[in-house]
């Protein structure tokens, strides 16, 4: 092994401890993270993190980063395991797969879909992978449309405003989209994915946030039930 690729190495071993320490302290701190105690606890002299790391904020990049794709790795392998004919089956798979990684990593999706972070603002980088979820709903959407089209009256009429918004992220995807070729456009169909988007992400908040205790107990039954049916009301 040449010397460079020796410290490439080592460098990204020192990263990914560094990364794991700041997980860490996240569980037990939440996103009030101190480089300073990352930096001992990982066994470093501050001076050396920020070799790793130039600031708080490029460590929480690299926090929300790793939250997104990893909660979108568990979506995409749960999606990808059910025929791509069974478009209701799909659409449960990614539910409890949101769910699953939710409670099972509380702290990181509380940075990711918790409160935004005081005097924090995530750059252009964070866009592609917290939006691969969405781009999964979507592509359900659109294999559901393109095998049984919805009839036009099924789709409640979009504000014109909304249309726009609509139209110019199906030109400007942050990943490739193929819209189908059906009776329904490809704005309703996407603010469709939107509608799923937020209910999902809404209920598992709730649940994940503590806001369902004392209030159900019957935890998969509500959750499944939920689901199935904004699934069937959007049509799947």
């Amino acid at each position: 092994m040449s010397a460079k690729n020796l410290r490439e190495r080592v460098r990204t071993e020192i990263t990914q401890e560094i990364l794991a320490v700041a997980r860490r302290h996240l569980a037990a701190d939440g996103a009030h993270l101190s480089l300073r105690a990352v930096a001992r606890d990982a066994g470093l002299v501050p001076s050396a993190l920020y070799r790793y790391f130039a600031s708080r904020d490029a460590l929480l990049t690299a926090l929300i980063t790793d939250a997104y794709e990893a909660l979108a790795d568990a979506v995409e392998a749960a999606e990808g395991a059910v025929p791509r004919a069974d478009t209701p089956g799909r659409w449960l798979a990614v539910c409890r797969a949101v769910r699953g990684w939710a409670l099972a990593h509380p702290a990181e999706y509380a940075l990711i879909y918790g409160s935004p972070l005081p005097d924090y603002t995530a750059p252009p980088d964070t866009v592609s992978p917290a939006s691969r979820v969405l781009i999964t709903l979507t592509a359900i959407l659109f294999d559901d449309a393109a095998g049984t089209p919805h009839p036009a009256g099924d789709v409640t009429p979009l504000p014109e405003a909304l249309r726009a918004d609509l139209a110019r992220l199906i030109e400007h995807p942050p990943a490739e989209i193929s819209p189908p070729q059906g009776t329904a456009s490809p704005e309703d169909l996407l603010a469709t994915a939107l509608v799923l988007w937020t209910h999902l992400f809404g209920l598992v908040s709730f649940e994940t946030f503590g806001r369902l205790d004392t209030v159900i107990s019957a935890r998969d039954e509500y959750f499944d039930h939920q689901i199935r049916t904004i699934g069937r009301l959007a049509g799947l």
